[in-house]
């Protein structure tokens, strides 16, 4: 058994971030029925990566569906035609959850949405997830992961001193809000076994950047700062910051007071590890530019495998920037099982990132392949309606399917 076996989850959202979600919550055991447009399905099933088919006929399959759309099954309904609706309709009501990323009141001119939903389903949870959320001045503006970084405060902190804003190397947004989307969908599902009832989640991207501002907006409500480009440096701890090594490779060393001293041994600063005036954070903070110069000579002395080394030894918390290949060859990532892998009909064998979670008394998330599209159709319209195999063809023909 798996934490969320017996949920039952539609899902009407493409792309990224609720698809995202929906699949972590699938590989924790949640049946999930993702819905696609007849013909073309999720836009990403397009997108680059492509993966060629194992047999040499030419197909190509998305690296981009895979990594966020396994462990669900794909049924193709036309929600724009009448039957199309009423399918989803009948669908959501026996459904736990009902999760949709349409523009601000796109759905209900075709009668999905909440209010729509929930008179077949009181009980429904109903997420609806949009860039800026269902209220206020931004509520009919369109965006995507970039605009909410930027919007969000992500890029203003993240960049080089003096330089101008980065972008993180991965969607962010997209990925946080997958995160948030999870936790929504799971407390409401907690309430809702515990006799409270369904509930309608309206999330906005835009609120889940400004929402992980947290240190940054602590000390703006403090000391009313607004936070420079720091690089890898920490703006309220000294040393907190990558150093390049002898070897051109890069080591991230981050330590509090106690840290102080034997950081200072191990890189021979005996002076500074004596020294009772930069005992304290707040003084190595105050000397900022001379102690993160200082260290940098030191670090530029010794390779970065002998540095990890003395800091593992002496306890100094510190650990190496690893490129992709280096994480997918770390001992530590493969003991945990991270990559994994499942059989696709097309593509063959491929490797995929599974879940961090390790439980007792449950079974461990499952990764199954992703599905095909519109694989499940036929399947989920007669479990879940009853409709027998004529009248699954009858809708195919009228375009509902």
């Amino acid at each position: 058994m798996r934490p969320l076996d017996g949920i039952k989850i539609l899902d009407l959202s493409r792309v990224l971030a609720c698809p995202f979600a929906t699949m972590i919550l699938a590989e924790l055991g949640a049946r999930v029925i993702k819905v696609e447009q007849p013909g073309s399905g999720d836009e990403t099933r397009h997108f680059e990566p492509k993966i060629p088919a194992a047999d040499g006929s030419g197909r190509e399959e998305s690296a981009y569906y895979f990594a966020f759309n396994r462990s669900k099954e794909s049924v193709t309904v036309n929600l724009r035609h009448p039957r199309g609706g009423e399918i989803i309709r009948e669908l959501a009501a026996g459904a736990d959850v009902v999760l949709e990323n349409f523009p601000t009141g796109s759905l209900k001119k075709y009668n999905l949405d909440y209010e729509s939903i929930r008179a077949a389903n009181p009980d429904i949870i109903y997420l609806s997830c949009t860039g800026f959320g269902q209220t206020g001045p931004y509520a009919p503006r369109k965006g995507y992961d970039t605009i909410f970084m930027a919007m969000g405060g992500l890029m203003s902190l993240t960049g080089e001193k003096g330089g101008g804003p980065v972008k993180p190397g991965l969607p962010m947004a997209d990925l946080t809000s997958g995160l948030w989307i999870a936790i929504a969908v799971l407390s409401a599902v907690i309430g809702k076994q515990a006799g409270r009832g369904g509930c309608h989640v309206d999330f906005s991207m835009f609120d889940g950047q400004v929402g992980l501002l947290s240190l940054a907006a602590a000390r703006f409500f403090t000391l009313g700062e607004v936070p420079a480009r720091m690089g890898t440096e920490h703006p309220g701890r000294v040393p907190s910051a990558a150093f390049e090594c002898a070897d051109g490779k890069w080591l991230q060393i981050t330590g509090s007071d106690q840290h102080w001293k034997p950081l200072c041994e191990l890189l021979g600063l005996q002076d500074w590890a004596d020294d009772a005036s930069l005992a304290r954070n707040a003084a190595r903070v105050a000397r900022r530019e001379e102690v993160m110069a200082g260290l940098a000579a030191a670090v530029a002395r010794l390779d970065r495998k002998t540095l990890c080394e003395r800091c593992d030894a002496a306890g100094v918390p510190a650990g190496p920037i690893l490129d992709i290949d280096e994480i997918f060859a770390d001992a530590q990532v493969r003991h945990r099982h991270m990559v994994q892998g499942f059989d696709h009909p097309t593509t063959g064998h491929f490797k995929a990132l599974g879940l961090p979670f390790k439980f007792t008394n449950y079974q461990n998330p499952r990764m199954e392949r992703p599905p095909l599209l519109g694989e499940h159709t036929a399947q989920v319209l007669a479990r879940e309606l009853g409709l027998d195999t004529e009248e699954i063809q009858e809708l195919a023909a009228a375009g509902a399917i």
